[in-house]
Formats: structure tokens, sequence, C-alpha cells
């Protein structure tokens, strides 16, 4: 789904240039996050990063980024961000206590990074759009970067299996996910799922693949062993996001058509309910995010400028933080 963005020129909002290796190993010296964490949200239509404390509900910096910041993950021990530029090539690597840049990966010829992922083992990886890839940084090798063609035309979003050897990705304008081998560097097949997909999650244990479809209101699960379809779930219209809970007994999506979020069994397969966020199209509701302990849902409202959080339990909105402009792609560091 491709959402009208007005780009805007954005000067630096405080922060030196982008430091060297020496300068990130004093960054972390910096005092840790709050208890809660700290989100992080990429605000696509003026080229910065937020960061804020999620004990206080207050942002307490804004930083520059790269052309049209989206997709966000999280480095494993919590220290650092990854932001894809999916208006250019490169990554941003943020020091989160510090809150500063500390430098740009190039993932030339690679571009329009958009789905990332930044594994346990040191490895960031990026669908590159444009590219019709999937890019690998291997950040504990001088980020050296190597991709794996997909051929797909909207290779958009990405989810990698617990045991880190696959890759999966929503290739919307196909109506395809591919599955990739980390390892081995290839693309092992396309699954057809139709429609045009782009929300995409694994559950926990990485036995099944969830695939959001724009177009039809639904959610189609699939065995990542046969890649045999094992359901068909209706949701709000326009499901442009999908997320398993960390305890793997809920999947969501989140509704850009509706604002609202399909609560879905994982175990039954079936709807469960439907949580109201704004209830309205207008909103702009994309990115959706658990905490660590699963008890509360951020849904990005894109169109408004906020985060609404939510409790899974009761449904009820419990707060609205501040975003930048277009405020969306979401990740939490702890």
């Amino acid at each position: 789904m491709k959402l009208l963005i007005a780009l805007a020129a954005v000067a630096a909002l405080g922060g030196g240039p982008a430091g060297d290796r020496q300068e990130e190993a004093a960054a972390s010296e910096a005092p840790a996050v709050s208890r809660m964490g700290t989100l992080l949200i990429g605000n696509k239509a003026e080229n910065t990063v937020s960061f804020v404390d999620l004990e206080s509900g207050l942002e307490v910096a804004r930083q520059a980024t790269g052309p049209m910041p989206h997709e966000i993950a999280v480095s494993p021990d919590g220290r650092q961000a990854a932001v894809v530029s999916y208006g250019g090539s490169g990554i941003d690597l943020f020091d989160v206590r510090a809150e500063r840049k500390l430098r740009t990966i190039d993932l030339s010829p690679n571009a329009g990074p958009h789905g990332i992922a930044w594994l346990e083992d040191g490895r960031i990886i990026a669908t590159t759009e444009r590219s019709q890839s999937l890019t690998i940084v291997d950040t504990n090798s001088d980020d050296r970067v190597t991709s794996i063609r997909t051929g797909q035309e909207g290779t958009h979003m990405v989810a990698v299996s617990p045991d880190l050897r696959r890759a999966y990705t929503a290739n919307i304008a196909a109506g395809t996910v591919s599955v990739l081998d980390l390892a081995a560097g290839t693309k092992l097949r396309d699954i057809a799922v139709g429609g045009r997909p782009e929300g995409i999650a694994l559950t926990p244990d990485g036995r099944e693949l969830w695939v959001g479809d724009l177009e039809g209101a639904r959610v189609q699960a699939y065995d990542t062993t046969s890649f045999e379809r094992l359901a068909e779930v209706r949701t709000g219209e326009v499901p442009i996001r999908v997320a398993a809970s960390p305890d793997g007994r809920w999947i969501v999506t989140s509704n850009l058509g509706t604002g609202t979020l399909t609560v879905i069994d994982a175990r039954t397969r079936a709807p469960a309910r439907e949580i109201e966020v704004s209830g309205e199209r207008e909103a702009g509701q994309v990115t959706i995010l658990f905490s660590a302990d699963g008890s509360r849902l951020y849904a990005a409202e894109t169109g408004r400028n906020r985060i609404a959080e939510v409790d899974l339990a009761s449904g009820r909105v419990l707060r609205r933080l501040p975003a930048g402009a277009q405020g969306d792609g979401l990740a939490i560091a702890y």
C-alpha cells in the first residue's frame, strides 16, 4: 500500500555528524533507557526519527535521517537502532541512549530499503524494494553488504525464522511471498498468495506464516514446512500490517481502512474480536508493534502524527503519544 507522502527538506535537529567506532563506544556510556523503554518512530514526511520515553510519554529527542525513514530495528543488546531510508539506499544507525546518529550504511546498488530486522547474530537484513532483493549487512564484518534477489515486484516487508536460516518477503505487486535461504544466500521459492500481500508475520515457533492482503480484507496462514495454506481469516479493510504476540497466542492485523485491530486466536485460527483505535480511515493507521511482555500494542496513526498505545486485554486506548510528520515505522529499545 502506497500512502501519499509529502517529502520535506529538514535541517538537522541537534546532534553532531556521524561518529566513528570510538565515538560509538563513548556513547554507550550514556544513561540507560527508561524501565518501559524508548519508542522510536520513523517520521517519513520530514526525514527524522523521534525518541519517545514510554514512562513519561514525552518525546525526548528528534534527529535527522536519510530520505523517507520508515521501518526500524533495534540491535540485540538494545543499544542501537537501524532506520531505513526508503527514499534512498541507506540505513542510519543511532545510539539510542545518546539519541544521536552514529553512521550510515550504504546499501548500493540495492535501493529502496523498507522492511528490516536486526538478527541475534549481528546481521541486519532489509528488503530493498526497487532492486527486487533482500539485502544483508554483516555488522560483525565492517558492515559487509550482500543481497539475495527475489525477482518480485514490490518486495516490501520481511519476517525471519527463529533459527535465522530463512527469511520471508511480502511482494505486494507480484502477489507472492518469497522464501529465502539466508545461509546459502539463495531464493528457495515463491508462494502465490494472491491479492496484494504487505503485512507479514511468523509465529514465535516459526511454524506458521501469516500474510495480510491489502485488497481482500483477509489474512492467510501458511505452514512453513509444506507451504500449504492452513486458514483464511476475515479482517477489517486494508490489513496493512500483521503482528504475532510474543507468546504466540494472538495474531493481530492493523486495518488502515477501518482504523481497527483484528485480534485472531492463533490456536483456533478464528477471529477473537475487533478493537477500535480511531475507527476512521483518515487516521492512516499503519505499523503495529507489541510491547515485550505482549500486554500492549502500539499503532501508528500516521495521518494524525501520533501513536496509539492500546491495552490488549481490555482493548482500551490508554494514551496517544507524539510523533513527527507521518510517523509510521516503530521499534522499542529496552
